[in-house]
């Protein structure tokens, strides 16, 4: 395989290909089927993107990632997010300490659940607002600010959060500016007959089951570097923008059978999350650079929690990946 003329990234490519195998074995050990779902993740990690997990309850979306966090060997925490939830209790607030042998007292900054690698925000879409936004700083600057001063998260830095799709009582859906932050936005299905199968098979009888370790932080941080120097042709770079700019109704480049399903559509973060969730697939994949192929396959995750659909697509029942579909098939067809 010729990736680039770095003998270094080559190496590093194929030492990637095998943490992804050993990856996906360890996972197979307690995980059944979601091969998608596993590389739609392992694509958002790479890329350096945070992830939301829809699915109705029942489905391991937690013990997946708990378990991809063990194979990683990253600090792992969740968070379960409740109506009364405050943001000081995931970022971590100001204590008063009381040192009673020298009399001396002073405020001290006491970390929250979010100063770890990998954070689970189970349920987000369950505590208001307020406490959502608490989010909104660790995501984009992978940092906390609390009473004027700055704290830097741990690196590497990955937030996947849970929602279920059918239960909207006490509920708060996250705001457009929130979900725009999320790279991607996984499905998560019911599983296969097949599949149902070997799960109930597996838990209703004694076992266990130990996941090692089989990528170390050195090797996520160069895993991680890496996606950003794939080279990428212009033509995909040109086919990630087009895309994007397709959902936009108010622009001519939005077919005309969209623009009446879309009220909104995504922005520029977008083209950029097409690009480099098209650079982890290849890498996945064990290919030099990515191809239509992998904008076609990136356009569900990452557009979906971004179009904000008209009153003609809910009442015609048009789902946002109905029209990701049509659009893919307008813009790629042949």
């Amino acid at each position: 395989m010729v990736m680039t003329e770095n003998h270094n990234d080559i190496e590093l490519a194929e030492r990637l290909s095998a943490a992804v195998k050993s990856i996906k074995n360890e996972l197979a050990k307690k995980i059944v089927g979601q091969q998608e779902v596993i590389d739609d993740l392992l694509a958002c990690f790479l890329a350096g993107g945070h992830g939301l997990l829809i699915g109705v309850p029942g489905l391991a979306k937690t013990m997946l990632v708990q378990s991809l966090a063990k194979c990683l060997d990253l600090a792992f925490n969740r968070i379960q997010f409740t109506p009364d939830l405050m943001p000081s209790d995931i970022t971590g607030s100001e204590i008063l300490i009381d040192d009673r042998a020298t009399g001396h007292r002073e405020f001290r900054f006491i970390k929250g659940p979010i100063f770890h690698n990998i954070v689970l925000a189970d349920e987000i879409n369950r505590t208001p607002p307020k406490t959502q936004s608490a989010l909104l700083q660790a995501m984009q600057e992978r940092e906390v600010t609390s009473s004027g001063v700055t704290y830097e998260l741990p690196a590497p830095f990955w937030i996947l959060a849970t929602q279920n799709p059918i239960e909207q009582e006490g509920t708060y859906p996250l705001p457009e500016a929130q979900q725009d932050r999320f790279m991607f936005s996984i499905e998560v299905g019911y599983p296969d007959r097949e599949s149902e199968l070997a799960i109930v098979r597996a838990t209703t009888s004694p076992q266990s089951v130990e996941l090692r370790s089989v990528v170390s932080l050195e090797e996520i941080r160069a895993f991680r570097d890496l996606v950003w120097r794939v080279p990428v042709a212009d033509s995909v770079i040109e086919a990630a923008v087009s895309l994007a700019r397709a959902t936009r109704a108010s622009t001519r480049e939005c077919p005309e059978a969209i623009g009446k399903h879309i009220m909104w559509g995504a922005g520029p973060r977008a083209s950029q999350f097409l690009v480099l969730a098209a650079k982890a697939y290849a890498l996945l994949d064990g290919r030099p650079t990515p191809t239509i192929t992998d904008i076609r396959k990136a356009a569900f995750p990452v557009l979906r929690h971004r179009l904000v659909r008209s009153f003609h697509a809910e009442v015609e029942n048009i789902s946002a990946n109905d029209i990701i579909k049509t659009l893919l098939d307008s813009s790629f067809n042949g």
